[in-house]
């Protein structure tokens, strides 16, 4: 990893698209948008300062909103914005500041201080306002699907619970107590299936299975607090194969949630432990732990997913040899990281950082150098 500056972060949002294969970044001169194989710069625009951009998939589409510098970038104001065209399409206006937006491709999430809005994503009527505790982190989770359309907010702004509602039929699902300090992060998976928490204390992280608001895996970080800043799932679309977490620490963790296409493995068998757990007891299990130390700079925010990963299995057996990851990493101060990762049949991680560059650097007629 590059010797990185400790000046004030440079990047003031950070995204990926719903299937991790773009991502997106606000500074104080704009926006840029980027693929996240080839770490090309794809799109940019230098009008002013953002706080939020939020993509749709690879589609053109995306939800702009400002950080306040200016007149015409209110943080007040959403902009749905056509990368095509370089023009607006929409624009929703609100009495307090937009903390967060989530979209797939039939519902759009504005989250307020105090309020959710669902709208329909085509006609952007509106379909439910949702009253919530005081979320000034604008803190949420959305899942990318139809299908299993979830979306998770803070429940309490003393403990870690979780209100998990569909949007689709607009109703409250479940509520989850998962920590005993408030939320600092969430993520549902890939197929809304799974939603993972972690509170203001950094030391737990637990994984639900939404539909019945069970308990299926936990882990533990560590023994000191740290801040934790984001929570994503691996890309599978059953049951989520790996969990990373990124904090103010400047470690990584990755945890091992299993592989839908294998049987469940025995922890007697070496590889992965118990894959669907009996017992809370099974999933503390370290074995299931790894740790990418030093990884990001200490103290400086980061935003981590898995954006590819594969099994590797006997041709004659079946039976899983390795698994092997990809995994992104953008850090506030203005640099993407890309680190290869893989978790053999002893359980034992080797990774490497395969790519590093400045995010700030890159022009549209050039592929980033290391």
């Amino acid at each position: 990893m590059a010797n990185q500056s400790s000046s004030p972060c440079p990047i003031l949002c950070a995204s990926f698209n719903q299937d991790n294969s773009c991502f997106a970044i606000g500074t104080r001169n704009g926006f840029r948008i980027f693929d996240t194989i080839t770490g090309k710069l794809c799109y940019e625009k230098a009008i002013g300062a953002f706080g939020i951009v939020e993509m749709l998939f690879s589609s053109s589409l995306l939800a702009i909103v400002g950080a306040g510098d200016q007149p015409s970038l209110s943080p007040r104001r959403l902009c749905l914005f056509n990368t095509t065209t370089g023009a607006a399409l929409r624009e929703l206006n609100f009495l307090t500041s937009i903390l967060a937006v989530r979209m797939n491709r039939q519902r759009l999430i504005v989250i307020l201080q105090d309020k959710a809005y669902v709208y329909e994503l085509n006609s952007l009527t509106i379909l439910d306002t949702i009253d919530t505790v005081p979320n000034t982190k604008g803190l949420c989770a959305f899942s990318p699907i139809s299908e299993a359309c979830y979306l998770a907010l803070p429940a309490s702004t003393t403990k870690g619970s979780a209100l998990l509602y569909n949007v689709m039929d607009h109703h409250l699902h479940c509520e989850i107590e998962a920590h005993r300090s408030p939320l600092a992060a969430m993520a549902l998976s890939s197929n809304g299936m799974y939603i993972a928490t972690a509170s203001e204390q950094g030391t737990i992280i637990r994984v639900y299975l939404v539909s019945d608001a069970t308990e299926s895996y936990s882990f533990r970080r560590g023994t000191y607090p740290s801040t934790i800043f984001s929570l994503s799932f691996g890309p599978s679309k059953q049951i989520p194969d790996i969990l990373a977490s990124s904090s103010s620490s400047g470690s990584i963790h990755v945890f091992n949630l299993g592989l839908a296409s294998h049987p469940r493995i025995k922890r007697s068998s070496g590889f992965l432990g118990s894959i669907i757990p009996d017992a809370v007891s099974d999933v503390l299990d370290p074995a299931h732990h790894h740790i990418l130390h030093n990884a990001v700079p200490a103290g400086v925010k980061s935003y981590a997913v898995i954006s590819k990963v594969e099994n590797v299995t006997d041709t004659s057996t079946s039976e899983l040899l390795a698994c092997r990851a990809t995994m992104c990493v953008i850090t506030y101060n203005g640099y993407f990281l890309e680190y290869n990762l893989s978790i053999d049949a002893k359980n034992e991680l080797s990774w490497a950082l395969g790519r590093e560059f400045n995010l700030l650097t890159v022009t549209l007629d050039k592929f980033p150098s290391s």
